[in-house]
């Protein structure tokens, strides 16, 4: 049984913890808001659930999910998590986050913004590309032919491989995409964001994504700058 951290207790990252604790993991939640205010969430997943604040979450989990808008990412905190691996779900949305220049210019990406913020833990990006209520349906024991792959990416392979083993508990394989760099490939707007999981947008009816369906959806991905190329 492992501790799951959750900096972060919206949609994400109430999914992944209602998966995590299916799966026999304990989870301790924290938000913005303060611990009272999970009360709810914490009784309907039961005595594998507890809350917390974020630094508390940071410090229990053997593995932390940080999933709270980008703008907040500072906001994080730092020495709880220094030499653990954490699970980045951001994504950018410049209404939501306003104007981050490295981003625009493409320079970085969401996950290298806070594995900088985080220098001594080991940042794996992943959960930012599907859907959350997808996230819930499409779990799967391993072995079943209906089994989905979740895209990741990181600098450390010992962390992915820990990341890889915790999506296996909840229900998926891991798609390894490379080193954090290459995480633009399943950002926000790209062939691989959300609809690796359904076709023509028809997201009433999700389906699996399997290595071989998602690879292509990757190499096809376009910089925000050729996108906008096209539409010029």
């Amino acid at each position: 049984m492992t501790t799951i951290g959750l900096i972060g207790a919206g949609n994400i990252g109430s999914t992944v913890a209602r998966l995590a604790v299916d799966a026999g993991h304990d989870v301790v939640l924290s938000n913005s808001r303060g611990p009272e205010t999970l009360a709810d969430l914490v009784a309907e997943l039961g005595p594998h659930a507890r809350a917390a604040t974020a630094a508390e979450a940071a410090a229990a989990g053997d593995l932390v999910v940080v999933t709270v808008p980008l703008k907040a990412y500072r906001e994080v905190p730092v020495e709880p998590l220094a030499g653990k691996v954490v699970i980045d779900t951001n994504n950018y949305y410049p209404e939501r986050d306003g104007r981050i220049a490295e981003l625009d210019d493409e320079s970085t990406t969401t996950s290298e913004l806070l594995q900088a913020h985080l220098p001594t833990s080991h940042v794996v990006k992943g959960f930012n590309n599907i859907y959350f209520e997808h996230l819930r349906s499409l779990a799967r024991p391993a072995g079943d032919p209906e089994r989905s792959v979740l895209a990741i990416a990181g600098d450390d392979d010992g962390a992915k491989q820990t990341v890889t083993a915790f999506l296996d508990s909840i229900g998926y394989d891991a798609h390894d995409v490379g080193p954090l760099a290459e995480g633009w490939r399943f950002q926000r707007d790209t062939t691989a964001y959300t609809g690796a999981y359904v076709d023509d947008g028809d997201f009433a009816h999700p389906h699996a994504a399997t290595h071989e369906s998602l690879a292509p959806l990757l190499a096809q991905a376009q910089r925000y700058r050729d996108m906008d190329d096209e539409t010029a």
